[in-house]
């Protein structure tokens, strides 16, 4: 089908542009034109006056709707993942495991390689776990944690071939054998959940780690005589790391400092649960943010759009950087940025358009329109 998105400001990724249409055919934007210039023989939908972006890419999600993935990894979950996910203008998402027992694991992966093939946007697995340190485990179970050996890391990598796209591990539990071997079936290695030194994690980094997960959070601080594994990301060039911006987990200043250190290399992730009284994993809701049954914080409140918000309004990043940190950046860390993360010809349509108190007004997904208001 082929349609025009109009009377929007377009937020490219690469400019910020009023007074614009976006051409539509089937799954692919074909042009970013001034509206004055829009083709008067293509079905128009007309955004009135709302904010046109790239769709969100959320790279680490275990719920938000009403199914906990990781106590329920389902179809159902998975669909619930989706839809809620779809609703506030993320059309990306990576479903994430805990570390949790052998056979939820495996469920999964399972759950996740039936519905990649008819669940759009959904780019695999983020296994956050089960090679973590316990001194560093925050709200992971500590009786599911492990160390990589070779012949179960096989035995993994074997079972998830094409599923699982990123695993968060410890960069002092893990060896270079297994970080090699990780590496070399495609999944992006990344620290966390680590008590791992400056020197350390400078290693890991040299090693084959390509990411840091939730900055600041679960990890070795910077202390003005051990730099830990925080100062490790701060001092990378290359080392891409997410940020749960809720004023919760990271205090919104940490994050204008890290935005000022690493500027692309910080993205946005949601962490986002909800509610669960069963299973390994049980979280309450606490104001804007969920805590387990022993009161440790454990996943955010947030959508994407509100973590964008949240860097506008109380970080101070400006709106079309902000837009970056939840579209191009996150693409970029799974090799994607060839056609998500950009408003432009060529690029698939995945977009989102909000309203200037960051309402999701409609999703493009796959070319596809949903409006909302």
């Amino acid at each position: 089908m082929r349609y025009l998105l109009t009377n929007c400001t377009v937020y490219t990724g690469h400019a910020v542009l009023p007074d614009h249409a976006v051409l539509i055919d089937n799954e692919i934007i074909t042009d970013v034109l001034p509206a004055t210039e829009a083709p008067a023989d293509v079905l128009r939908h007309d955004l009135g006056g709302a904010n046109l972006c790239p769709g969100f890419v959320d790279l680490q999600l275990y719920g938000g709707g009403s199914i906990l993935f990781s106590v329920e990894p389902t179809a159902a979950a998975l669909a619930d993942l989706r839809a809620h996910t779809l609703r506030h203008g993320t059309t990306s998402f990576l479903p994430t495991m805990p570390t949790n027992a052998p056979e939820l694991m495996q469920a999964a992966i399972a759950a996740v390689r039936a519905a990649l093939p008819t669940t759009p946007g959904l780019l695999g697995l983020h296994l956050e776990g089960p090679y973590l340190n316990p001194v560093k485990k925050g709200a992971h179970r500590a009786e599911f944690i492990q160390k990589p050996e070779p012949g179960p890391l096989a035995a993994l990598l074997a079972a998830s071939a094409g599923v699982l796209r990123i695993m968060t591990l410890a960069p002092e539990m893990a060896p270079p054998e297994a970080v090699a071997q990780l590496r070399a079936a495609g999944v992006v290695c990344s620290a966390g959940h680590s008590d791992a030194t400056f020197a350390q994690g400078q290693a890991a980094f040299r090693g084959g780690f390509a990411a840091a997960t939730h900055l600041f959070n679960a990890m070795s601080g910077l202390l003005h005589r051990a730099p830990g594994l925080v100062g490790a990301i701060l001092d990378d060039e290359a080392v891409a790391a997410s940020v749960v911006a809720d004023g919760v987990h990271v205090d919104y200043a940490a994050v204008r400092i890290a935005h000022k250190i690493m500027g692309e290399r910080l993205f946005l992730i949601t962490d986002a649960v909800n509610e669960s009284t069963h299973g390994a994993y049980q979280f309450r809701r606490q104001g804007d943010h969920f805590v387990d049954a022993n009161g440790t914080l454990a996943g955010s409140a947030l959508t994407l759009l509100s973590a964008v918000r949240n860097c506008v309004q109380h970080v101070g990043i400006a709106l079309p950087e902000a837009l970056r940190m939840a579209t191009l950046y996150p693409a970029r860390v799974l090799g994607l940025a060839d056609h998500l993360g950009l408003v432009a010809p060529g690029y698939r349509a995945d977009l989102c358009a909000f309203d200037h108190n960051y309402n999701a007004q409609a999703t493009v997904l796959h070319g596809a329109l949903h409006r909302w208001a």
